[in-house]
């Protein structure tokens, strides 16, 4: 089985830990947890937050918006975000201690100036495809195990929408930390139960 199985870490990136312009509180902390996993997987998949400067996500590019605000774009309702992961910038690099080797794959989503990217699977219109499911089915992989930032946001949309796929899934929460954003954490992981998704490996 284990042949069968990938590791995906999920936007692992400066931006997302202590200091960076999207913090999540314990970021760093799960930095050790994610190395442990990476040195256990043959198959490893590194995806990574790749935004223009002018993404349509950022408040900075709606008038009088704030970060953290809902606003309505063509495929629905969309959180706007401090400016984050622009391309190129030391914010959009990985943390400095991550063991990016073995990565055999690097997955760059939220580069469509006008879509945000929280799966590394589609995007957040849910039409356009990362290409990310048929590079692991052509590989013969069955079965993902995810961690990484931030759970409650990429991590969460990346597991379901894996399930979604026909992927067996995986998510080590103690290798995770979580925005919380209105009590985001307890309802992604209430629907990542129910979408059958395995909490039960540790790191």
């Amino acid at each position: 089985m284990a042949g069968h199985t990938a590791l995906i870490v999920v936007d692992m990136q400066n931006d997302f830990c202590e200091g960076g312009a999207l913090a999540v509180p314990g970021a760093n902390a799960i930095v050790p947890a994610v190395n442990r996993l990476i040195t256990r997987y043959e198959h490893v998949v590194l995806t990574q937050d790749w935004h223009p400067p002018d993404h349509a996500s950022f408040a900075s590019a709606w008038r009088d918006a704030k970060p953290f605000q809902n606003a309505q774009f063509p495929y629905g309702p969309q959180t706007l975000w401090p400016d984050h992961c622009v391309q190129g910038t030391k914010g959009a690099e990985f943390h400095p201690e991550l063991n990016v080797t073995k990565a055999q794959m690097i997955v760059r989503k939220g580069f469509h100036a006008g879509i945000d990217s929280y799966s590394a699977f589609r995007e957040n219109d849910r039409m356009t495809r990362t290409g990310l499911d048929g590079y692991l089915k052509a590989r013969g992989l069955t079965r993902l195990v995810l961690c990484g930032l931030a759970l409650d946001y990429c991590v969460a949309w990346s597991a379901i929408d894996a399930r979604q796929s026909g992927f067996d899934v995986a998510v080590v929460l103690e290798a995770t930390a979580a925005i919380d954003l209105e009590g985001s954490k307890r309802q992604k992981t209430i629907e990542m139960r129910q979408a059958g998704i395995d909490f039960s490996i540790t790191a």
